[in-house]
């Protein structure tokens, strides 16, 4: 959190909201508030149900990636790897589509590396998978 927060803070991650909440943000005030986000609790799983071939496909999807090695696997995330269970769907596209095409800065490149050979239905599909996680 501290890192996405100082990238929005500098201006080098897209999101004028964000950018303009996080301007006068010192580094304590980014260790604070990533703090503090920290510990509310994770979102909850979609009322809907899944529509389980795509569900299926983004399961498989979600192996095939290794998504789980960096983002545990139950998806809850870990150091400066975001959770990605229930979060929502519209959100991990875009955020998969940014990363593929290189708009999202990621760390070292792992996450343009990762999607790359990924099509615009496998990240709807992996997405789909990721918000219908379901928790034990």
């Amino acid at each position: 959190m501290v890192a996405q927060l100082f990238l929005f803070r500098e201006g080098r991650r897209e999101s004028p909201a964000m950018i303009a909440a996080a301007k006068g943000f010192t580094n304590d005030d980014l260790r604070a508030f990533a703090d503090y986000v920290s510990k509310l609790p994770p979102p909850p799983p979609p009322a809907d149900a899944p529509d389980r071939a795509l569900f299926e496909r983004g399961r498989a999807l979600a192996r095939e990636q290794r998504c789980g090695v960096c983002h545990n696997q139950d998806f809850s995330g870990r150091e400066q790897m975001p959770r990605l269970a229930n979060q929502r769907e519209d959100y991990l596209v875009k955020a998969m589509r940014e990363f593929k095409s290189g708009a999202r800065i990621g760390y070292a490149g792992a996450m343009a590396e990762e999607l790359v050979r990924l099509s615009d239905d496998d990240l709807r599909a992996l997405a789909h998978f990721l918000n219908h996680f379901p928790r034990n």
